[in-house]
């Protein structure tokens, strides 16, 4: 019995010894672990913050064309607005269906309700005009303008043929207004007359980076081809 007693207090020293090693050893590893998890969450912060970082110095944008395309090609632009009695009145499929089944193509698309100062700007070259006042209160009367870019060959000059004369009364019949309007002052829609205007409006319109698209329709070379 004073023998296994004996033997009971020598095994004591060796496996607290045992126990210290082991808390030891599990301490030293919990600590390795904790700094691999901090040096890769700070990797993946500093990752983050220079993707954030490049992406503010070099905004990413769908569209790698100019604003307005190339004139004359088959990437020129013309920006379009479906004004707000157009809006009210139900036409903007009908509108859109017309640019559409002529083979132009849509890059880009937005319901806006117009500030005073987006007016004012958009109809900058006609503030000398009795009118203006009463145009810029029209069109930023609340009612949303349908604002859009097409693309395709001659399409600013196409558009405006396509939309009819200012005076719906002085519009070919096949035309938007000559279809559907008969007033100078609720003719339902604009178009670029040129392609300097067509700058200018993409520009003031849909100027932010990414808001036009740049795409390729399946059937492009049924539309567009010059054999």
């Amino acid at each position: 019995m004073l023998a296994r007693s004996a033997l009971r207090l020598a095994a004591r020293p060796a496996v607290a010894s045992i126990k210290a090693r082991t808390f030891a050893t599990a301490s030293r590893a919990t600590a390795a672990g904790s700094r691999r998890v901090a040096m890769m969450a700070t990797a993946g912060v500093a990752s983050a913050s220079v993707l954030s970082y490049a992406y503010l110095q070099n905004p990413v944008s769908a569209d790698a064309k100019p604003l307005a395309g190339v004139k004359g090609s088959n990437s020129e632009r013309t920006f379009i607005a479906i004004k707000p009695d157009g809006t009210q009145r139900g036409l903007v499929g009908k509108v859109i269906t017309r640019f559409e089944e002529r083979g132009y193509k849509l890059v880009g698309l937005k319901a806006i309700a117009p500030s005073k100062e987006l007016a004012e700007l958009h109809y900058d070259d006609l503030k000398a005009r009795p009118f203006f006042a009463g145009l810029v209160k029209y069109i930023s009367s609340g009612t949303p303008v349908i604002a859009m870019v097409w693309e395709g060959k001659d399409v600013i000059r196409q558009g405006r043929a396509m939309i009819g004369a200012t005076n719906p009364l002085e519009s070919a019949p096949g035309s938007i207004r000559g279809q559907y309007c008969i007033s100078v002052g609720r003719n339902i829609i604009h178009g670029s007359d040129c392609f300097e205007a067509a700058e200018k409006e993409i520009n003031l319109w849909f100027g932010k980076a990414g808001e036009l698209i740049d795409w390729t329709p399946a059937n492009v070379e049924w539309i567009q081809s010059d054999n």
